[in-house]
């Protein structure tokens, strides 16, 4: 079979239509529904079931769908074993949160060329949503994300946890309104808690980096990752506001069932290494 139809296959699952399967893979709708087509006609039975809403499993396909995250993994792993660089004897491949790169990417990066020069080396940024199916597909073998949800099939295991902590400018002519920032549903469920009558912000951005920048320029608030605003911290830039709870923020790594078991050692060994050397 060819592989592409697996993957398709399993996107259309994973999104839930046959649109945004193409969209995710970056392809026409009309490529995916051909794909899906050649499937059931090699099948010889329905997989989907079309409707407006988009399209649900048949029985047959609910049977197909270990078959086809198998096929993808077996696929990557043995293109991966086969395609080894000179002097590698394997390979791992590690996704993170775009959150997560820096520095811990580069800290991991630094001891797995120090500690395991025979290993190539593979990393991916991704949302957390897209990394789990990586790793459930088998297409890389472990991500490391921040709360990670319980997935049938993943394993959860916790690296590190830090804290976000309510943060503002010092300088003189600091606004004091605070940027939202999106770190996850547990996280605004316990800023609700904490904060009820608390109005929603003007400025909102997903990502912790570009909102840190925004306040350093501007002046104003909000909650990061403590962490990565020690050195602002340190030279007074910044400074955590009294009294202001601060919210626990774990950090896992995620890897499958299926993953290589002699693996895992060392990615648990270089990214608590890494951790460690995170500012």
């Amino acid at each position: 079979m060819d592989i592409a139809i697996a993957r398709t296959f399993l996107e259309v699952v994973k999104t839930g239509s046959f649109v945004a399967a193409a969209e995710s893979l970056h392809i026409s709708q009309t490529a995916v529904s051909a794909r899906i087509r050649v499937l059931e006609e090699q099948l010889e039975r329905p997989v989907f079931v079309r409707n407006k809403a988009g399209a649900r499993l048949t029985a047959a396909g609910e049977r197909f769908y270990g078959f086809a995250a198998t096929l993808v993994q077996v696929w990557e792993t043995a293109r991966g074993t086969v395609a080894l660089p000179p002097g590698r004897a394997g390979m791992v491949t590690l996704g993170a949160e775009l959150s997560l790169w820096s520095p811990l990417l580069k800290h991991w990066l630094l001891w797995m060329r120090r500690a395991c020069p025979d290993i190539a080396v593979r990393t991916v940024i991704e949302t957390a949503e897209r990394l789990m199916a990586q790793v459930a597909e088998g297409a890389i073998d472990a991500a490391v994300l921040y709360g990670a949800p319980r997935r049938p099939g993943l394993v959860a295991e916790l690296l590190f946890e830090e804290r976000l902590v309510l943060a503002r400018t010092t300088a003189p002519a600091a606004e004091e309104d605070p940027v939202g920032i999106d770190w996850g549903e547990d996280f605004s469920a316990s800023l609700r808690a904490a904060f009820p009558d608390r109005p929603n912000p003007a400025v909102s951005v997903s990502y912790g980096p570009l909102a840190l920048d925004y306040i350093l320029a501007v002046g104003g608030s909000g909650y990061f990752r403590e962490g990565f605003i020690r050195p602002h911290l340190e030279v007074g830039r910044l400074e955590i506001v009294p009294n202001s709870p601060a919210f626990a923020y774990p950090a896992y790594l995620v890897s499958s069932e299926k993953t290589d078991p002699a693996m895992l050692p060392r990615l648990r060994e270089g990214l608590r290494f890494a951790a460690g050397e995170r500012p």
